[in-house]
């Protein structure tokens, strides 16, 4: 278990239980009393999100018995049974809506994520995630995308070199900006990517010229878009374009077969629906074994 993972479901427990604990349950569920209980799929989708589960569940209570029966990234039915879990019915209790919180956000946006990936399926393109993501959950994010058959941009600002318009203003330019942060890997032997980002062919010109390799279409239309990818497709060394803004379920696969290499989306993170799973009890018994 992560730090930052355990920190964050020890927040989200405090949250529901601070120090009065499940009062609910302690009025009207004896502390003996057992159960077993099933994590199933109310919908159709893509599970993600059991690595939290496993947390949640630990951090509740070590003596709570989880059995996992379906893995990140799985296709869920209707019905399908995700994993079971028995020992204290307090605790279960106690447990349960932080665990579903987290599963059925995270299931969603794997679901999400996969629906895209299917609409561009056939095509050279990957879909990617952003640095859109829910404050102090993108590692989370970032996994679910992955399951649902999407691949990670950078994690944030520390790992990968993204020059956006902003940094190109404050530099003097996209040639500028580029070689700076070109000749920047080079002086401190880091393995960081350096992506730039243009708003036309110009500047997506002028950024090959110096130097780049990795290059962000931003809001580009179609025709401008296969305009470009052209021009990167000329270069003598191989150029890796990626296309983001104003993406759509409905306009995904036209970008796809302009001949970029990813499409970048955030609203599969920032506006994914949650998947709707749910706890369903098997057995409950006053006291004993469950």
């Amino acid at each position: 278990m992560s730090e930052q993972l355990a920190a964050l479901v020890a927040l989200a427990l405090h949250e529901d239980l601070e120090d009065g604990g499940d009062v609910t349950a302690a009025a009207t569920i004896p502390s003996e009393a057992r159960a077993r209980a099933r994590f199933v799929a109310r919908d159709a989708g893509v599970l993600a999100g059991l690595e939290v589960v496993r947390t949640v569940v630990r951090m509740v209570d070590p003596d709570l018995a989880l059995k996992e029966l379906a893995t990140d990234g799985d296709v869920l039915e209707p019905g399908t049974v995700v994993a079971e879990l028995a020992g204290s019915t307090r605790s279960i209790l106690a447990a349960e809506r932080v665990a579903l919180n987290f599963l059925c956000h995270l299931s969603g946006v794997a679901t999400l994520v996969a629906h895209y990936v299917e609409a561009i399926a056939g095509t050279r393109c990957v879909l990617r995630d952003t640095r859109k993501t829910t404050p102090g959950m993108r590692a989370l994010e970032k996994s679910a995308v992955v399951a649902g058959g999407g691949a990670n941009h950078r994690m944030g600002l520390y790992d990968g070199i993204l020059i956006k318009d902003n940094h190109v203003a404050a530099a003097g330019g996209t040639f500028e900006a580029t070689r700076q942060a070109l000749a920047y890997v080079q002086a401190t032997g880091r393995d960081l990517a350096v992506q730039v980002e243009v708003d036309d062919v110009d500047q997506l010109r002028e950024a090959l010229s110096a130097g780049a390799r990795v290059v962000l279409l931003d809001n580009f239309d179609l025709e401008r878009m296969r305009q470009a990818v052209v021009v990167c497709r000329e270069e003598r060394e191989y150029v890796y374009v990626e296309a983001s803004g104003r993406v759509s379920f409905d306009n995904v696969r036209d970008i796809a077969m302009t001949g970029v290499d990813a499409i970048a989306v955030g609203a599969i993170t920032h506006s994914a629906p949650v998947l709707d799973l749910g706890l369903d009890w098997a057995v409950v018994t006053a006291s004993g074994e469950d």
